[in-house]
C-alpha cells in the first residue's frame, strides 16, 4: 500500500464514518479493488477508525469533559450528564458482547464484496424508514435505558460491513422518537468506547507491521481525522434539515453498482 492509497482510504473513512453510508462497507469495497492491499487482521481499518475517534473527541470536547467530570460535580447540568454517561456505558455492553462473540465472522465478511453491497441496500432501507416514520422529538434529558440498549445492539450488528454504524444507530433512535440532533450526538459518543476497545484488541497485530509501513498507516489515520472533523459538522446540519433520504439513494446506487461490478468480475 502506497502513501497515496493510505491517504485516499483515510479520506474515504473520514467521510463515510459520519455520513450514514457505512465506512466499513466502503473500505471493504475499496480494498478489494486494490491489488496490493494487505493488513494484519483489521489493523489498518482500526487505525483509520481511531483517526475518526479523535475527530469525535475534538468536535464534542466540551460534551466529553462534562460527561467525564459529572460524577464529581454538583451543578445544575451534572445530573443530566451523569445519566448520559451511564447510558453510554450501558449501550456499550451489548456492542462489546456482539463484537467479541462474532469477531471472526465479521472479519471474514470484509472479504466478501457481494455481501457488503447487499448490506448497503439494507442501510438505504433503514434510512428511508427512519425518515418516513420518525415520531416525536425526545431530547437528551428524555433518553431511556431502553434507548441505550437498543442502540447498543444495533451498533454491535453494524460491525457487519455495509451496515452504517452512524446511519443505523441514528435511525434506531429516530424511530424511538428521539430528536435528530440528540440521536446523532448520542450515536457519535457511543462509538468512542467501541472504537477504543477495537483498537486495544488490534494492538497484538502491530508486531506484524514492517517499520517502513508505519508512516503509511499514520498518514491514513491523519487523513481520516481531518476529513472526519469536516463531515461531522456537515452531517449535523443534514440531520437538522431532515434529509437522511439523500444518503439512502446513494447507498442503493452504490450497492447496485457494486453488485453489478463484482458479479461480473467474479469476486
Amino acid at each position: 500500500m502506497t502513501f497515496l492509497e493510505a491517504i485516499l482510504l483515510g479520506i474515504l473513512q473520514g467521510a463515510t464514518e459520519f455520513l450514514p453510508v457505512s465506512s466499513s462497507g466502503h473500505l471493504a469495497l475499496a480494498q478489494n479493488l486494490l491489488d496490493d492491499f494487505a493488513q494484519p487482521g483489521l489493523l489498518f481499518d482500526i487505525l483509520l477508525h481511531v483517526g475518526t475517534m479523535v475527530a469525535v473527541i475534538g468536535y464534542f470536547w466540551k460534551d466529553l469533559v462534562g460527561l467525564l467530570t459529572s460524577p464529581w460535580r454538583r451543578d445544575e447540568n451534572s445530573p443530566v450528564q451523569r445519566r448520559m454517561l451511564l447510558l453510554i456505558v450501558l449501550g456499550s455492553v451489548p456492542t462489546a458482547v456482539i463484537g467479541l462473540s462474532f469477531k471472526d465472522l465479521f472479519e471474514g465478511l470484509f472479504h466478501q464484496p457481494m455481501i457488503v453491497c447487499l448490506m448497503l441496500l439494507v442501510t438505504g432501507g433503514l434510512l428511508i424508514i427512519a425518515e418516513r416514520f420518525r415520531s416525536t422529538d425526545r431530547t437528551q434529558e428524555q433518553l431511556t435505558w431502553g434507548d441505550a440498549l437498543v442502540v447498543g445492539i444495533v451498533q454491535g450488528l453494524a460491525i457487519i460491513p455495509g451496515i452504517s454504524r452512524s446511519g443505523s444507530t441514528i435511525a434506531a433512535l429516530l424511530l424511538r422518537g428521539v430528536d435528530g440532533e440528540t440521536a446523532a450526538r448520542f450515536s457519535f459518543l457511543l462509538a468512542l468506547p467501541a472504537i477504543f476497545g477495537a483498537a486495544l484488541l488490534s494492538l497484538k497485530d502491530l508486531n506484524q507491521v514492517a517499520a517502513g509501513t508505519i508512516p503509511v498507516y499514520l498518514a491514513g489515520t491523519g487523513a481520516a481525522l481531518i476529513t472526519g472533523l469536516v463531515c461531522i459538522h456537515f452531517l449535523m446540519g443534514i440531520i437538522r434539515r431532515r434529509r437522511l433520504s439523500w444518503f439512502a439513494f446513494y447507498c442503493w446506487g452504490a450497492g447496485i453498482l457494486g453488485l453489478v461490478y463484482f458479479s461480473s468480475s467474479g469476486l
